[in-house]
């Protein structure tokens, strides 16, 4: 058990109707931390079901209940928890997402109780509704340049989730909180900034857990407006690097979020629809790539063959 003296952290988890869900696995999570010096908000989006009875179950005087009177939208409850902190560091932690007891007390650890770096992260594992892992992440880019963190993400070394990240709070209320243009990939926006500003500690070992289910809010998204984002946010990845490695940030990141969005476009049910969002994002990238589907269409069309054989012709 550490210590009072040691820099106060903020788990902030918004919360929209999950008292019969997964909010008490959340706010257990975080109370039962082996770190002692927390604040722990709980930020009721104007809930219609007995959210406050779960809070106020815990009995722990660490825990400070915010409810709204009406809903004020997803991301602007997320930046709410942000203006309540008054942690060194804050962690966000969504209702249905979980942390490992130990993963403060390591973080802050490995960061020698500093108070100033922009993040402090960790490896994430997802799970699906029945709390089973159906994929993992070690943080596998300690040690790295800005631009070789931001290929590290596009490789796949790190990814970047936000129940695994520890944000300076000062730092981010400095930059706004967390914003991008649909609100799609704000945290990373957020992750990034503090990052190249104000430096990292990364740590290998996995102690978050991602919840991905079907009732998952980013699923509803457009794939046109996550492609709007990506290329917002590949801008701002630019620029936060050095002249010199602007262009492989930006091609390696074209890659990567151009396969980023054709897999999106798999999902959608209709079959002309997603035809046409895969032109969509075929044209908003540079990189230009055609995804399995596509390919099975087009190399099986008798017209594809047909001009194989005049092209064969013309060669021999």
């Amino acid at each position: 058990m550490l210590s009072k003296d040691h820099p106060l952290v903020t788990i902030a988890i918004p919360t929209y109707n999950r008292a019969n869900g997964f909010l008490k696995q959340a706010l257990g999570s975080a109370v039962n931390q082996t770190y002692q010096n927390l604040e722990i908000i709980v930020s009721d989006n104007c809930s219609i079901d007995n959210t406050e009875k779960v809070v106020n179950e815990f009995s722990d005087s660490r825990i400070c209940y915010f409810r709204h009177d009406v809903n004020i939208g997803v991301n602007n409850n997320f930046n709410y928890c942000v203006e309540q902190a008054r942690g060194d560091y804050f962690l966000l932690l969504h209702d249905d997402d979980l942390i490992d007891n130990d993963l403060i007390e390591v973080c802050i650890k490995a960061a020698s109780n500093a108070t100033d770096i922009g993040i402090i992260r960790t490896g994430t594992r997802v799970i699906d509704d029945q709390g089973k892992v159906s994929s993992d992440s070690q943080n596998r880019v300690a040690g790295l340049s800005t631009e070789d963190f931001f290929s590290g993400w596009f490789a796949f070394k790190t990814s970047f989730y936000l129940p695994s990240t520890l944000f300076n709070t000062k730092k981010l209320k400095k930059i706004g909180g967390f914003q991008s243009k649909y609100n799609l990939f704000q945290d990373v926006a957020a992750e990034v900034q503090l990052a190249a500003k104000f430096g990292r500690v990364d740590i290998k070992d996995i102690k978050a857990s991602f919840r991905k289910h079907s009732g998952e809010l980013t699923f509803a998204a457009k794939v046109k407006d996550w492609c709007e984002d990506s290329l917002c946010l590949l801008d701002l990845m630019c620029s936060l690097v050095q002249d010199k490695d602007k262009k492989m940030v930006r091609n390696e990141g074209m890659k990567f979020f151009s396969t980023l969005n054709y897999n999106r476009t798999r999902a959608i049910k209709s079959k002309l629809k997603r035809f046409f969002t895969y032109i969509l994002v075929f044209n908003m990238f540079e990189y230009k790539y055609l995804p399995p589907p596509v390919k099975h269409i087009l190399y099986s069309n008798p017209i594809y063959f047909g001009l194989r054989a005049i092209k064969r012709k013309m060669i021999t």
